[in-house]
């Protein structure tokens, strides 16, 4: 069995992983699913990357064929979202220690909110080393960044009593569409993961339209600082 690393890169829109796909050599792609795989190497480390699509099954699948079908030994989850924390303004960066998948609810059956069926657990930590490379690379780039549990839902935050929620039933500093699904799949196939986001927006939508393309670009330049440090 080879001992090759192999990093799985997940954006969930174009803007998140074009200049990702635009710096990488010896390129070759693939479509699985309906999503294409881009195979090669960037900042001298073989990756795969994926532009999976916009919410939690879209990033399932993307995941499980990275894993399944490319191999890939680590999977970072990459792009922007909504900030959660008054520490974070548009254009800091979250690194996840833990993720949750906040619209999961069987609480009609007695479970706490949040709980994933079968794997009882309600909060998946992301990998230490990954996760320490993500928060090194973020110091070197000179950003303002927090650790951080990250939720994720099949909702585009924008409404203020939504946002507290998520504060205070999981103590989130923010919120997207994607994280958490990839986690759950990293989990079960126990592979390594890890979630960098750039804050758009003030997890009320209001500001995502105009500042999307530069948080996007902020987490390029981490995800590639973060790739040269591995």
């Amino acid at each position: 069995m080879s001992n090759k690393e192999i990093i799985g890169i997940i954006g969930a829109m174009e803007v998140e992983t074009a200049g990702l796909v635009a710096e990488m050599t010896q390129t070759k792609t693939s479509t699985v699913s309906g999503i294409t795989f881009t195979q090669g190497h960037l900042c001298g480390k073989e990756v795969v990357v994926a532009t999976c699509g916009v919410g939690k099954v879209f990033a399932a699948i993307c995941a499980e064929a990275m894993i399944l079908r490319f191999g890939v030994t680590a999977l970072l989850n990459t792009g922007v979202a909504g900030g959660l924390s008054p520490m974070l303004e548009v254009g800091d960066v979250v690194v996840a220690d833990e993720v949750v998948q906040h619209d999961m609810n069987t609480t009609a059956l007695g479970d706490p909110r949040g709980l994933l069926s079968g794997l009882n657990v309600i909060k998946i930590k992301t990998d230490a080393r990954l996760t320490k490379a993500l928060c090194e690379a973020t110091a070197k780039e000179e950003l303002n960044g927090i650790v951080g549990t990250v939720a994720s839902g099949d909702l585009f935050v924008s409404d203020a009593h939504v946002k507290e929620k998520l504060v205070r039933e999981f103590d989130a500093v923010a919120c997207e569409m994607e994280g958490a699904a990839i986690g759950h799949v990293a989990f079960v196939n126990g592979v390594p993961f890890s979630v960098l986001r750039a804050i758009s927006d003030g997890g009320d939508g209001m500001e995502f339209s105009e500042f999307v393309g530069v948080a996007a670009k902020i987490s390029v330049a981490v995800t590639k600082e973060f790739l040269n440090s591995l």
